[in-house]
């Protein structure tokens, strides 16, 4: 895909000083711009680039002004750091959606309805009574069971599978072999110490904006449905188990494990390998630092948890600041019984 600077910098309300008719067809760092390529300059750290660099186009703000000659076309913003970050999402849309219709081999039952301007990759797998909405990218070797929805404008990365009636919404996107509706972990001991298998009934829901990172596995409900809100955000390698609920624009780092049951509200922050136990509430806005085990239900909106079992932030940074100084302590300690029981020695011989 080609551009002209002018395009460019009427998709970023921008202004240009330089050559507007100069073409671009790709994004890179200033230091390593080539002609063809647009960046950006924010940190003025990277300034003695913008007069070396070979881009043909450079997005600047508009109170920067050069100290030097720049052969590049400059595109003056507001910021320019936002302005490249909307121009990456547009060029990662141009590319996410050029793709349409249906490549084979590909199983699609005749009972699934497809929109307009839908991608089905190579070897896909598309089951009964499903309904995929119109703009829908579905990659090479992606499952998709019975009775699964799609939302507009979603894409769903290959190798992903969507168990049976699943729901997702519009503007989602699911990342390679992430594993949507598996069967909760779910069995009930018996007297004789075998387990059983309790049947996993429910479904999963992702609303619309949610994003689950490769690897990434939400269970089905038993009964009902597990549900990702809104906005969601999931790394990779994360597990989120039956009945659970993500609040709207929760976001959540990687290796975090969420037991069944367990709610978690609103425009939380859950850094990485966090831990919930099961049938826990936690209150929005509750931020949660890397390797937390989180075993109560939080109540208090807008806490900063850490540690295992989790605490106030602070009250943990203190608390690792001392185990720090244990053995120095210890030593200290020791020194400290030595010292007594030589005064003891010496008051027990004057006696």
């Amino acid at each position: 895909m080609e551009f002209t600077v002018r395009q460019i910098a009427a998709l970023l309300d921008g202004e240009v000083n330089g050559d507007d008719t100069l073409t671009v067809s790709r994004l890179a760092k200033i230091e390593e711009a080539t002609t063809g390529s647009i960046s950006f300059l924010s940190n003025l750290k990277y300034e003695p680039y913008l007069y070396s660099t070979g881009a043909s186009a450079v997005i600047v703000d508009r109170s920067f002004t050069p100290r030097e000659p720049v052969a590049a076309a400059l595109i003056l913003v507001e910021n320019s750091y936002s302005a490249f970050t909307r121009l990456l999402e547009e060029y990662h849309r141009q590319l996410t959606f050029a793709r349409v219709g249906i490549e084979q081999p590909t199983y699609l039952h005749a009972s699934s309805q497809l929109g307009e301007h839908v991608y089905v990759g190579a070897f896909a797998y598309v089951g009964k009574n499903c309904r995929i909405g119109s703009n829908v990218k579905i990659y090479p070797h992606v499952y998709i069971g019975d009775n699964v929805t799609i939302g507009d404008n979603t894409v769903i990365h290959s190798g992903a599978k969507l168990i049976d009636n699943t729901v997702v919404g519009k503007f989602c996107v699911i990342h390679p072999n992430a594993v949507i509706g598996s069967d909760g972990f779910g069995f009930a001991p018996q007297p004789d110490g075998t387990y059983k298998t309790i049947p996993q009934l429910g479904n999963v829901i992702l609303e619309d904006f949610v994003s689950v990172g490769t690897n990434t596995t939400i269970d089905c409900a038993t009964m009902g449905s597990t549900i990702i809100r809104q906005g969601a955000k999931l790394d990779n390698l994360i597990q989120i188990g039956h009945n659970v609920e993500i609040g709207r624009n929760t976001v959540i780092a990687a290796q975090t494990g969420v037991s069944g049951s367990t709610k978690i509200g609103e425009n939380c922050v859950v850094a990485g390998q966090v831990g919930f136990a099961g049938h826990l509430i936690i209150a929005n806005n509750t931020r949660f630092g890397a390797q937390t085990g989180v075993s109560k239900s939080v109540k208090e909106e807008g806490q900063s948890l850490n540690g295992s079992p989790a605490f106030d932030l602070k009250d943990s940074l203190r608390a690792a600041a001392v185990h720090r100084r244990l053995p120095d302590l210890e030593r200290r300690l020791i020194d400290l019984e030595k010292e007594v029981q030589r005064q003891q020695r010496t008051e027990s011989g004057q006696a």
